[in-house]
């Protein structure tokens, strides 16, 4: 027998609106999340590079690229970008704007 996905799980999860409102809140939180470890691998840079360029230790980046969002300073971001030469763009919008499925 075949397990699932995590893909198929969150699919599932999604029809209880509780898991989507919180999954929707998190939204931007992984889609910053996720351009950082792109953006460093592809640069070829480990997190104590990257660490190195923005000025800070290496367990700070771990902790930011495993989800610590809530104490991250835009200024830490502006720095992250910066040093992959990337620009940080920070925008509200809707919180009904329909969001893609995974």
């Amino acid at each position: 027998m075949r397990g699932r996905t995590l893909k198929e799980h969150i699919n599932e999860k999604m029809g209880q609106p509780e898991f989507k409102r919180a999954w929707v809140d998190l939204d931007s939180e992984f889609s910053i999340l996720e351009g950082i470890i792109k953006a460093r691998k592809k640069a070829g840079l480990t997190q104590e590079d990257l660490d190195r360029r923005i000025g800070t230790k290496q367990p700070a980046l771990s902790r930011l690229e495993k989800g610590g969002f809530e104490t991250a300073k835009i200024e830490t971001l502006r720095k992250i970008a910066d040093a992959l030469n990337l620009r940080l763009i920070v925008k509200l919008e809707s919180k009904n704007a329909q969001r893609p499925a995974i």
